[in-house]
């Protein structure tokens, strides 16, 4: 193998490992609004004295006096075998310094989480959480247990820059305050102006064939069809053709999702969109005629050959296989930027796609994750008698000043300025100029850790280079207005949604594959739509009417 091959396959590896993080459709549920909130509702303000910040050089000094704080916190699978232990690392050594707070680090590996979360719930709390995978119906349960400590006046009182965050973007709070009106974990979110994080995989195709088919950039559906199939009678790679391929059949999906009018209000709440009659109610649009015109299409795409049969496996390593066997395989794929997964020489032949008009004439980019990345970034326990403290140590990571530093480092020692312009020193970059992040795990922690605010100017990851930055301001007009964040239930509501919400949502992914694989006729989607309902379809949708009525107004 020569020495490119392996770097660009060590490249991918790396790549792979932290697009896993990225390419989450995170789903909601739970929720209960009936019991009190915890008694801790900004009462117990720790030592007013020693939270008073009296040095003005250092604007993340959260104490005169030194205070200790045990985290629970999931170690990223990219981090497991990097030697990085975060109780002695240069960004918390230097946060300690800064904030006055000496935290002790309890690591878990990603693959013991659950278990692990749920011991410490029962025996023995630590002071805070962080980026410990609790899900919506986890959060409210806690709160309401008062195990996890109400937020609204201690974020109000001493969270400036989380504030400022919410009343700039009103959907943050809506996503993280739950039917009770209390909040009870600090998020983390994208900032608004980086679309290219929240689009996470989009669509790629190889310029290469398009000119050896004398063809442009498709815009419609009908145009992708032709190319599709062009391609295939090509065949650039011989017997190893495959015009599309992917992760999961869901990518295409949602990518084209816009064509056909479904999933108008982004892809958060899974299978639930806005009635284009009638905004203020929800639809399930994967019981509507437009969703079986997409399926009808995709099917099609399928019959023919046009993508890769093994899609439905929803195997990551068949795919990335694919492509580092054959670079000429893959003729289109929704996934990351070419130049990362291929290399160089091979991305230089590919450029993005945007939004495909379909046959009703819509033409939308519906495929977007919402602002808040992380609802449960930063939980604080009954057990910290500290909060207000915990608070402003969260917050610094919503300001500039603290974006900069967990995602860059220390200025001099992990990155140099230029200007406007922060780039990492030449130690922890690869030898094209890339973020080197086998270095930076020496150093940093964001990898697999997204914290805080993730912001174009700060984040070095594959979303911010240019390409995908290039693709994000194209498909930028193609964009809904208005994109929903989770939605949050009551205990009713989550009663409904665990049982027939888990197993209407677990049959339209099952009968979605068999529709697109032929092994069911899309002339039975009346019998699959009566299925649905019996059910108890219509009880899932009146639990999300619920939960959106109160979105509203919040």
């Amino acid at each position: 193998m020569k020495e490119e091959d392996t770097y660009v396959n060590l490249k991918k590896s790396l790549f792979v490992m932290m697009t896993l993080l990225l390419i989450v459709v995170l789903a909601a549920c739970g929720g209960n609004n009936e019991t009190n909130g915890n008694n801790n509702n900004g009462n117990n303000d720790g030592n007013n004295d020693s939270a008073v910040n009296e040095d003005p050089d250092n604007p993340f000094k959260v104490s005169n006096e030194e205070i200790d704080m045990t985290i629970f916190a999931k170690h990223p699978i990219q981090q497991k075998n990097e030697g990085n232990d975060w109780n002695d690392i240069l960004i918390w050594n230097k946060y300690k310094e800064l904030t006055n707070v000496n935290v002790t680090w309890d690591l878990i590996d990603e693959e013991a989480i659950e278990e692990q979360r749920n011991l410490s719930l029962n025996a023995g709390l630590p002071d805070a959480y962080f980026l410990s995978d609790f899900s919506m119906s986890d959060i409210i349960t806690y709160g309401q247990q008062e195990v996890f400590i109400e937020l609204n006046d201690l974020i109000e009182e001493h969270a400036p820059n989380l504030t400022a965050l919410m009343e700039e973007e009103p959907g943050i709070r809506k996503g993280i305050t739950f039917p009770n009106g209390k909040i009870y974990s600090m998020p983390s979110v994208v900032d608004p102006d980086f679309l290219s994080v929240r689009l996470a995989a989009r669509p790629w195709i190889n310029e290469a064939h398009l000119e050896e088919l004398d063809m442009d950039i498709p815009e419609t559906t009908d145009e992708y069809y032709e190319f599709l199939k062009g391609v295939k009678e090509l065949a650039p790679a011989g017997d190893n053709t495959i015009p599309y391929g992917g992760t999961d059949i869901a990518e295409l999906i949602q990518w084209l999702s816009g064509s056909f009018g479904v999933m108008n209000r982004g892809q958060v709440n899974t299978n639930f969109d806005a009635d284009p009659e009638d905004d203020s109610k929800v639809r399930f649009y994967a019981a509507t005629e437009d969703y079986k015109k997409l399926l009808e299409y995709v099917h099609k795409l399928y019959d023919e050959g046009l993508i890769d049969e093994q899609i439905l496996d929803g195997d990551w390593g068949h795919f990335t296989g694919l492509a580092g066997e054959d670079s000429e395989a893959f003729s289109s794929y929704v996934f990351y930027e070419p130049k990362d997964f291929f290399g160089s020489e091979v991305g230089k032949d590919w450029t993005h796609m945007t939004a495909l008009e379909g046959p009703d004439g819509h033409r939308d980019y519906n495929k977007v994750g919402p602002i808040v990345w992380d609802p449960a970034n930063f939980i604080i326990t009954s057990e910290n008698e500290n909060p207000v403290e915990a608070v402003k140590w969260m917050d610094n990571f919503y300001g500039p000043e603290g974006q900069e530093f967990y995602y860059m480092g220390i200025e001099g020692e992990t990155y140099t300025r230029d200007g406007d312009d922060a780039t990492y020193v030449d130690e922890l970059l690869t030898e094209t100029g890339g973020p080197n992040e086998t270095a930076i795990m020496q150093q940093l922690t964001w990898v697999g850790a997204i914290n805080g605010v993730l912001s174009h100017l700060y984040f070095p990851g594959g979303e911010s280079n240019e390409p995908s930055m290039a693709a994000a301001d194209d498909i930028e007009a193609f964009t809904p207005d208005e994109i929903w964040d989770r939605f949050t239930f009551t205990e009713e509501e989550n009663d409904i949604l665990s049982n027939k919400g888990t197993e209407v949502t677990k049959y339209v992914e099952e009968m979605r594959d068999k529709f697109i694989a032929g092994q069911e006729s899309l002339d039975n989607y009346d019998k699959y739509v009566e299925t649905l309902e019996k059910m108890g379809l219509n009880d899932v949708i009146d639990a999300y009417q619920e939960a959106y009525d109160r979105y509203q107004e919040n």
